[in-house]
């Protein structure tokens, strides 16, 4: 402590005046300020008690003046989520994709790390720490090294040897427990890790919700048999449920689709919001929700699932409209032919029907999404030659030498049918005049009306609000934009197999259900044991990504707004003008509260005005504000804020403990 002494003092008197300040503070402050102005000295008091407004404030309290928070880095005028992240001090972004958290978002960070540890513990799971580096020889043996490949950061040591940015840890955890557990009885085993992560974005976008690094909390479960995976799985699905519950915001728990991960049983947390990229279906009857990727659809068996597009009124027409897309390999050109709605100059209307691309990539899967071939104007062939090799100009179709024609069942059992087959882009096809040249040979022609599956007539458009629940007779759906923020994976053998993760299992309990063990590749008889194959689960939650989508749900018109659990402080005191030991105090009541709930505080004793002080604390969106006031000296009462419980109001200090805490469980 960097103490100023005003005279020279024995070290009894400096004993007593170190008790003078350990009991009062303020007179402490004054008595020493008189003294010093009394021998015509210009300095500083000692550090505890009063500091230049250039120096932190450093004692037991937690202070903003101690706290590096670099407010603004953005135009005030953009208000979305990440704009307010930035404004407020929370993170900086380094590059396309990359951004450093700062104190105040690592608070937030560490905070939500907490929550996750809290019930991760409650299902007995051990936290891990694996290498963010991988082997590609290791992908390849589990089968993803070709299928994710463009979105991996890859890279070679000085021996040309092949590694890559982990953006999961599938293969390494698997390998890991492979090489240590080798019998029935050390199962189950749960492990999760709080790490970075890498993907290396086509279009990183909305800061910290599509990023190219990224903090994921995964937990991977090893289970003995079918039925206890599928046990396990329920607990965590639970688990998942009370954590999302605990942050107080309302959320959707959909049916998914497992994807490049494996398995065949997946579940998504999801936070409705404007920038979501999923859309969730969820009827008003029977508690149907799925992801639009799993959703499932009526049967086609009129010209549209409500009521008929046509509307001769406003003059608006059911049309052919053709969506157009491209092989990953660029060979196969994809025409998607549907009824769509335009008005009665030929514009496409905003409600009008989409192409579900899932619907399409599950007939054909090496599509790939991230082209559509534009539309063009005009007559294929010697109508509109312009039209013609404005098409054939496009790279992404001139190396195509097969053409697949999709065509929805709503075609099919309207009057339009026969247009398909005359249309002039499916008869350019035909005669290859599509390329710009007639001499170009046709290419195969390949035409699908049907699911392979069921063989009913397809439904390859995106299901909207208002249509047919696909569960029950009476409901309709909703749809809403969202965002993934949790999933549940039950994987079942899709890594054990090919990474040799099994174990010794007595041949007598597969016997009395062998359903329940898959017995490994590699198994041999020892005796009266098999090597059965593991069951996996993978279960993640996107820390950095809950972080802005939470930011993004909450957020007003006046900044940011944290749920309790997830707050950087849940309270902050904030003193008008000349009312910083009054603050100090209001402080150190709260502190020494006796309440059953603990109170996170931090104290505003920055130098800045105190209109600053407020807008701030609006900006970074502390649960709850005390304002410190006139009123104190007299009444001793204080202003409480709470935005979102829309909560302003004065309170004496006595009852100020038991009020912040009754706002504080709400949030």
């Amino acid at each position: 402590m960097n103490r100023l002494a005003v005279s020279p003092l024995s070290r009894a008197r400096c004993r007593k005046t170190e008790r003078l300040w350990s009991q009062s503070p303020q007179i402490y402050s004054e008595l020493t300020i008189s003294r010093a102005r009394r021998c015509g000295q210009v300095r500083c008091v000692s550090s505890a008690p009063r500091v230049s407004s250039a120096s932190p404030k450093l004692d037991e309290r937690a202070r903003l003046s101690a706290l590096w928070a670099p407010t603004g880095g953005i135009a005030a005028s953009s208000n979305d989520s990440h704009s307010l992240l930035v404004r407020a001090g929370f993170l900086r972004q380094a590059h396309s994709g990359i951004f450093h958290m700062l104190p105040l978002g690592r608070r937030v960070q560490d905070k939500l790390e907490k929550l996750i540890d809290k019930y991760m513990a409650k299902l007995g799971s051990s936290k891990v720490d694996l290498s963010s580096i991988s082997s590609e020889k290791l992908w390849e043996r589990s089968g993803r090294l070709g299928s994710v490949g463009s979105e991996l950061f890859r890279f070679k040591d000085r021996k040309e040897a092949g590694y890559l940015l982990s953006p999961t840890h599938e293969e390494e955890i698997t390998s890991l427990v492979a090489s240590s557990v080798k019998s029935y009885k050390e199962l189950p085993v749960r492990l999760y890790q709080i790490s970075r992560k890498y993907r290396d974005e086509l279009r990183p976008r909305h800061g910290l919700l599509r990023s190219r690094e990224f903090i994921m909390k995964d937990l991977y479960t090893f289970d003995s048999s079918v039925a206890s995976a599928l046990s396990t799985y329920e607990d965590v699905r639970k688990m998942y449920s009370a954590l999302f519950d605990e942050l107080k915001i309302p959320y959707l728990v959909a049916e998914a689709d497992s994807g490049d991960m494996g398995g065949n049983l997946s579940h998504e947390f999801h936070f409705p919001t404007s920038k979501g990229e999923d859309h969730v279906i969820s009827c008003d009857r029977c508690g149907y929700v799925a992801n639009e990727e799993l959703a499932e659809t009526p049967p086609v068996t009129s010209s549209g699932s409500r009521a008929k597009a046509t509307d001769e009124s406003n003059g608006n027409a059911e049309d052919i409209k053709i969506w157009r897309g491209i092989s990953r390999d660029r060979t196969v050109m994809i025409n998607v032919w549907y009824l769509g709605l335009s008005d009665s100059g030929g514009a496409v209307l905003p409600d009008a029907p989409q192409v579900n691309l899932h619907a399409i990539k599950a007939l054909y899967p090496k599509l790939d999404t991230s082209i559509e071939i534009p539309p063009y104007q005009g007559i294929a062939g010697d109508a509109d030659d312009a039209a013609v090799q404005t098409l054939s100009n496009i790279p992404e179709i001139c190396k195509a030498t097969k053409l697949i024609n999709i065509v929805d069942g709503r075609l099919f059992t309207s009057n339009k049918r026969p247009e398909i087959f005359s249309h002039p882009e499916y008869n350019g096809w035909n005669n290859g005049s599509i390329l710009g040249n007639s001499k170009t040979p046709a290419p195969d022609v390949e035409l699908i009306t049907k699911s392979p599956s069921s063989g009913e007539r397809l439904n390859v458009l995106r299901i909207r609000t208002g249509d047919a629940c696909p569960r029950c007779p009476e409901g309709t759906v909703k749809v809403q934009e969202a965002i993934e923020l949790g999933h549940t994976f039950h994987l079942g053998t899709r890594y054990s197999q090919p990474l040799n993760a099994s174990v010794m299992t007595p041949l007598e309990l597969i016997r009395t259900k062998d359903e329940d063990y898959e017995i490994a590749d590699e198994g041999k008889a020892y005796g009266a044991s098999r090597q059965v194959a593991m069951q996996m689960g993978c279960h993640g939650i996107g820390v950095s990504r809950m972080i802005g989508a939470v930011a993004d749900t909450l957020a007003d018109e006046k900044g940011l707004n944290w749920p309790r659990v997830m707050a950087p402080y849940e309270v902050v005191v904030v003193p008008t003008g000349k009312m910083d030991n009054a603050a100090v105090a209001v402080y150190d009541t709260l502190a020494a509260s006796t309440d059953d709930i603990f109170t996170d505080l931090v104290l505003d004793d920055r130098s800045n005005a105190f209109s600053w002080k407020m807008r701030d604390a609006d900006l970074v969106g502390y649960p709850v504000i005390i304002v410190v006031g006139k009123r104190w000296m007299e009444e001793r009462m204080v202003e409480l804020q709470c935005r979102r419980l829309n909560v302003c109001e004065y309170i004496h200090i006595d009852k100020l403990a038991s009020r912040v805490n009754d706002c504080l469980v709400k949030l």
